[in-house]
């Protein structure tokens, strides 16, 4: 057993041994005399001082405007788009959905007594009740509400909702017709 210990250490020291460089320079020498031409695939740029000699670059201050022309065009497609589109998509925080109307009045009731800075808003649609809070346009914006309220109503949750909207123009045939908001 002690022979086959001492051998096991043997034969260890010897193979590290031969894992030493055999080379003094690091291997270095055999690299010396290496030579690689790299100049074809460089990217060629002009030289510096000859574009100095030519003259400041030439600054087009047309595109600027008429990109800020596209984009105001692009600006007022969308605004007359919102107006004709009578609703809009978005996030509403809704605290009941049921068919038990007393329930839905009861849960519009302690949404007022417990949050009155809210104005929980009722809507039928048959045949459930539905008692929502709010009209957000991005769902960040409802979170504040929903992190209020679900201590006190476990059940509430973000859905996405259709809204009106309140500057939607109707189109009417009569050109003399006053607009009406």
């Amino acid at each position: 057993m002690k022979n086959s210990w001492v051998l096991g250490v043997l034969l260890a020291v010897f193979s590290c041994k031969s894992l030493v460089r055999s080379s003094s320079d690091g291997g270095g020498a055999a690299y010396s005399t290496y030579q690689e031409d790299l100049s074809g695939s460089l990217p060629q740029y002009p030289d510096f001082n000859a574009r100095q000699e030519e003259g400041p670059a030439q600054t087009n201050v047309s595109s600027v405007q008429a990109v800020d022309g596209q984009l105001d065009e692009v600006q007022r497609r969308l605004t007359e788009k919102n107006l004709s589109e009578p609703y809009f998509s978005g996030y509403t925080v809704l605290v009941f959905s049921g068919i038990d109307r007393n329930q839905a009045f009861k849960t519009q009731d302690d949404l007022k007594m417990y949050f009155p800075e809210l104005n929980p808003e009722m809507q039928y649609h048959q045949p459930r009740y539905l008692v929502k809070i709010g009209q957000y346009t991005y769902k960040i914006e409802a979170q504040k509400v929903f992190s209020q309220i679900k201590g006190q109503f476990p059940s509430a949750r973000i859905i996405q909702d259709r809204f009106q909207r309140k500057e939607y123009v109707a189109p009417t045939t009569d050109p003399n017709a006053p607009i009406q908001n």
